[in-house]
């Protein structure tokens, strides 16, 4: 939902890798920036550097990367040299900072919270009926049938994706939609002693129908 932005410690950044990237600059050129103009950069709050390690991965060669609240990331970008990657980059970081902003106002709502506890039962009604499926693949032979709660959730997030606690509460009522949907037709081609995986073709193809329906990508 917020590629360019994430919450850290009650609070909203963006980090240096995500700048240089978003700017089409080398990290190291942002992170350079960062250290010369450092002390500037602190009269918007403590800079904060990661772990040497942690900013890659995958291994190879360490990098630093800078964590930067929403003033520090318009004060550095004020510092590269404007072009059309860095003026469509400082857009749409503003549009995520500024949902975000709305988002963490949101969720503080009963409505968000009464939304978030709806969404988590009616999950766990369609896990009670994915694990009748399982039982019921192994049964028309499925070695992995286990695997069928992980198959059936990235279902669901292939429609609307993320981590329900950074959902909006439009996002978790889609969402409730959407596995009640995988719920009732996996209960109806079960009782029609469908095979399992034609109960799979079916519920991705009802799901894409609903995904047309309100204009969702499936």
């Amino acid at each position: 939902m917020y590629e360019l932005v994430e919450v850290r410690k009650d609070d909203i950044f963006t980090n240096s890798k995500v700048i240089a990237e978003g700017t089409e600059n080398e990290h190291e050129s942002v992170i350079a920036i960062i250290q010369k103009y450092e002390k500037d950069i602190a009269d918007f709050g403590r800079v904060e550097f990661s772990d040497l390690k942690s900013g890659n991965p995958r291994g190879g060669r360490p990098e630093r990367i800078c964590y930067l609240n929403e003033e520090q990331a318009t004060f550095v970008i004020t510092l590269l040299r404007n072009s059309k990657a860095v003026v469509r980059f400082k857009k749409e970081l503003v549009r995520q900072f500024y949902s975000m902003r709305r988002f963490l106002i949101e969720k503080q709502s009963k409505l968000w919270n009464d939304t978030r506890i709806a969404s988590k039962e009616n999950r766990l009604k369609e896990t009670d009926v994915i694990k009748l499926l399982a039982e019921y693949a192994k049964e028309q032979g499925s070695t992995h049938s286990d695997r069928l709660y992980m198959v059936y959730t990235r279902l669901a997030g292939s429609i609307v994706g993320g981590r329900r606690d950074n959902m909006s509460a439009s996002e978790l009522n889609t969402l409730t939609l959407i596995e009640s949907i995988i719920k009732q037709t996996i209960e109806i081609d079960m009782s029609m002693g469908m095979h399992y995986k034609d109960i799979y073709r079916d519920c991705k193809e009802r799901l894409a129908q609903f995904a047309e329906i309100t204009y969702l990508t499936a």
